[in-house]
């Protein structure tokens, strides 16, 4: 997380939760020529263009207000939602994902495999248990929790 994303986040997150929204990420990322402050957010039913045009412009509001500006370069504000493959960045990210069709990708394969997709059906001490369809069998894997380097949201084809 970026120093001026740790900054701005006591900010960001109780504008967002006024919309009764959450938040699920932010980052400040340079794309071209152009500097970039994506809020991620959603709520219980998903999160609409209303929403995210409300939540930008008190943003704004808030940002313009600022004594100090964080920001070494003009940048473009963006609001939007996690998108249908969101990043599950921390363990209640991904003990909330419980039931959903995940993406996980390891520093290290895990049976034989960099990656694998399938339903999480459970989080324990030590792992993740995911339900894969491995060559036309449904098979149970224990996922290691350091093994992960990355998980995601997936869609299912």
């Amino acid at each position: 997380m970026s120093a001026i994303v740790k900054a701005l986040q006591p900010i960001i997150e109780p504008i967002v939760q006024e919309h009764h929204c959450y938040l699920v990420d932010m980052e400040y990322v340079k794309e071209g020529p152009n500097w970039f402050l994506r809020v991620y957010a959603d709520k219980e039913g998903g999160i609409d263009l209303d929403d995210c045009a409300a939540i930008s412009e008190d943003v704004s509001v808030a940002l313009d207000q600022l004594s100090e500006d964080p920001f070494p370069d003009a940048y473009y504000l963006e609001v939007s939602s996690p998108g249908a493959e969101r990043p599950l960045k921390d363990e209640a990210a991904i003990e909330g994902a419980v039931g959903e069709y995940v993406h996980f990708a390891y520093y290290v394969p895990q049976h034989g495999e960099s990656f694998h997709e399938g339903t999480l059906l459970r989080v324990e001490a030590d792992a993740y248990i995911l339900k894969v369809n491995l060559k036309g069998r449904i098979k149970e894997l224990a996922i290691d929790k350091n093994a992960v380097s990355h998980a995601r949201l997936a869609i299912k084809f």
